[in-house]
């Protein structure tokens, strides 16, 4: 009897009244923190909510799509954070499966290339590095038993846009002894290891991905200023944007991993991408040159048939209301990406646990196209 009240209840009952009378679903509502973040409600910046509600039952029903947080930033302000359970790795090894949340850190993987560039940016607008062509041999003597003719023609700006046109692959599976990454992070001396790979074509012409170029840059940074690249950020760019905690990976030499090891807690990076957003500037201060934000998220290499590269950011787009929109991000193994969506005044982070999946890149993906920009009110 219950049930035949219930049918003809529902068929008489307007949609909206039933909506009205259901408790709303977990829309991902950002809390207060005083952590630096204001926070609205997405229909107050222009997001459609109900657009952006449908993210959570989306991927708590695609479980293969094992994804760990998703925040989105508009006008300045978080307006969805949404955090779910999901297996995840650390250095390679398994945590099964963990209940995420806004205090715990997550890989950012390759994205701390994305960091380093930023650093870089901030030496050089100090006058502590000349600018991005200086020759790299010249600032390295302690590598001069490695220079060639052709080694003497790499630049800074190679290195930024993996352009250096040395031997190098981590394409490889980790446990491949041919794979550079694995090579250089094993490495007694990782930058000598990457510096004497051999030349296979004139730098600036290709893109070639390499870890390698990060831990170069890192090393500059690390001669220009008397500090390693993670207390660099520590005092450079964390402690200007409120970021008090975070994890730096070492490698076999004690260094940080500038190519991968960086971990932070998700509301931090997402404030690294609204860092970007805004040119530099957080909370009315001047963090990182805006000109060097500017040349960071310019395209100047193509990176594959999808994707350029700028100064270790890749640059992207989409298409949303007839309308192409051009994003920059940083990408991390595993589904990592930190999109930032200049004419949207967006910016949106994603984690995940797909280290070993062929969907890595195409789950960060829907989560932009099909629920964030598609629920950009239309003007």
């Amino acid at each position: 009897m219950r049930a035949a009240l219930l049918a003809i209840l529902l068929a008489v009952t307007p949609a909206a009244a039933l909506a009205q009378s259901t408790p709303p679903p977990d829309c991902g509502t950002p809390a207060a923190l005083a952590d630096g973040w204001d926070v609205a409600d997405p229909d107050a910046v222009g997001l459609d909510r109900a657009t952006l509600c449908g993210i959570g039952p989306r991927f708590q029903g695609w479980t293969e799509a094992n994804v760990h947080s998703v925040l989105v930033v508009r006008h300045g302000k978080l307006v969805y954070e949404r955090y779910f359970t999901g297996t995840d790795e650390l250095q390679g090894r398994s945590l099964g499966s963990v209940t995420f949340d806004a205090a715990r850190q997550h890989d950012l993987r390759s994205i701390t290339k994305s960091v380093v560039s930023l650093l870089l940016g901030i030496a050089i607008g100090k006058g502590q590095i000349a600018g991005v062509d200086q020759p790299v041999m010249k600032l390295l003597p302690e590598y001069a038993d490695l220079r060639t003719t052709e080694k003497d023609r790499i630049t800074l700006r190679d290195l930024l846009t993996m352009s250096q046109g040395l031997r190098w692959d981590e394409d490889l599976p980790y446990s491949d002894p041919n794979n550079d990454e694995e090579n250089m992070d094993n490495a007694p001396d990782p930058v000598r290891y990457t510096l004497s790979r051999p030349v296979e074509r004139p730098p600036g012409q290709l893109f070639n991905y390499s870890g390698g170029s990060a831990i170069i840059i890192s090393r500059l940074l690390r001669e220009a200023t008397g500090q390693t690249v993670d207390a660099l950020a520590r005092t450079e760019l964390f402690e200007p944007l409120g970021i008090t905690e975070f994890d730096w990976r070492p490698i076999a030499s004690g260094e940080p991993a500038a190519a991968s090891g960086l971990r932070l807690r998700p509301r931090d990076t997402v404030k690294l991408g609204q860092l970007v957003l805004r040119h530099g500037v957080w909370h009315g201060n001047q963090v990182v040159p805006a000109d060097w934000i500017e040349a960071a998220t310019t395209p100047h290499i193509n990176a594959t048939q999808l994707w350029f590269y700028g100064y270790q950011f890749w640059l992207g787009r989409s298409l949303i209301h007839e309308r192409e929109v051009d994003w920059a991000f940083g990408q991390g193994l595993g589904g990592q990406r930190l999109f930032i969506v200049p004419a949207f005044d967006l910016v949106v982070l994603v984690h995940a646990g797909l280290y070993h999946s062929q969907i890595q890149g195409l789950v960060p993906l829907t989560v932009l196209n099909r629920y964030v920009l598609a629920a950009v009110k239309a003007p």
